[in-house]
């Protein structure tokens, strides 16, 4: 299966490639538009507006005679005080491709049905609110993992703007499914810092790397309030938190090049305007599933000229993220 994430703020400019067949925009703004737009494709589509006074929300869309929702929930991060962020959750079964059958095929040479739980997820942008960053993710996954259990033990694919670097605690913790948050700067754990300046610029946090991975070793330990662990962890008396999910980056499955990867396997920029180039985007999927190919994003250097995102090419600041996914178990991307 062939899978798209990406954030689009003008819907014209989105185009889907013919053998897409679930796709993930965040900061969708005219949602009924990109709908009708997708509908002549044979796509159908869920959509989640932001809470609060935002005009814009996250949305789904999958290719109707390859795959039936059979379930969908939302998430109002506002409900358990972590601002107007939402996320998506829905359940997905693939459905057979009758049509190239010959009805002399043996039972056993027919591939069993498939589902899985798919999700999409704009987390808070603030630099500064890493307990909230953080709060945002650890639901996302317990919801994520609880419907897979619910669902028959099902894979998971996970995708997002996450607001958060390769290199940051916040990413840390979706690879490793742990993290000490005593052992991080609540105003870091993205990896980006705001400027002092007036212009608000954000950066990334130049850490070097294994102080970042090494983190469990670091002597300080930072100190967060009881309502920042609450926020986080959700509870003032947790400090360690932890997830079910075994999960694995798409892009880091696949080598790329140093043109377009950084050192961790991801994409170098999926994101790139006046104040900030870098990644952000990502999409995770559990090991029952394995990345067979992906597209790569355009190389820095070619970004460089186009003095920032959005163009009049280009109709977001986020490039797309597409991976193509296969089953584990019997090595077919359906």
């Amino acid at each position: 299966m062939i899978l798209k994430s990406g954030a689009c703020c003008k819907m014209s400019r989105m185009q889907l490639h013919s053998n897409n067949l679930l796709a993930w925009p965040q900061e969708v703004d005219r949602f009924n538009d990109l709908n009708n737009l997708l509908k002549k494709g044979g796509f159908k589509g869920v959509y989640k507006a932001r809470t609060g006074e935002a005009y814009d929300g996250c949305a789904m869309f999958w290719k109707d005679d390859l795959f039936t929702l059979l379930h969908q929930e939302s998430i109002e991060f506002q409900n358990f005080g972590l601002r107007h962020n939402v996320a998506q959750l829905c359940v997905l079964k693939m459905n057979r491709n009758q049509s190239n059958s010959d009805v002399d095929t043996k039972a056993s040479q027919i591939p069993p049905t498939r589902s899985l739980i798919v999700g999409n997820i704009h987390v808070l942008f603030n630099p500064n609110r890493g307990d909230i960053k953080l709060g945002q993710m650890r639901l996302f996954l317990e919801k994520a993992h609880k419907l897979s259990q619910e669902w028959g033990r099902i894979p998971v694919v996970l995708a997002g703007d996450l607001n958060s670097m390769p290199q940051s605690a916040l990413y840390q913790f979706l690879a490793s499914s742990e993290l000490d948050v005593q052992l991080h700067d609540r105003r870091k754990i993205s990896g980006l810092v705001e400027h002092q300046s007036q212009h608000r610029a954000y950066r990334y946090q130049n850490e070097d790397a294994s102080s970042f991975w090494m983190s469990r070793s670091r002597p300080l330990v930072h100190r967060w309030s009881n309502e920042e662990l609450r926020l986080a962890t959700g509870s003032d008396a947790v400090t360690h938190l932890q997830h079910c999910l075994k999960l694995c980056s798409a892009y880091y499955g696949i080598p790329g090049s140093c043109r377009t990867r950084d050192n961790y396997g991801e994409p170098l920029a999926t994101s790139y305007h006046s104040k900030f180039m870098g990644t952000v985007d990502y999409i995770w999927h559990t090991e029952e599933l394995v990345p067979v190919r992906v597209l790569e994003t355009l190389p820095v250097d070619i970004l460089r000229k186009t003095g920032g995102l959005p163009s009049e090419k280009w109709g977001s600041d986020h490039l797309a993220l597409v991976c193509e996914l296969a089953f584990a178990d019997d090595g077919s991307s359906s």
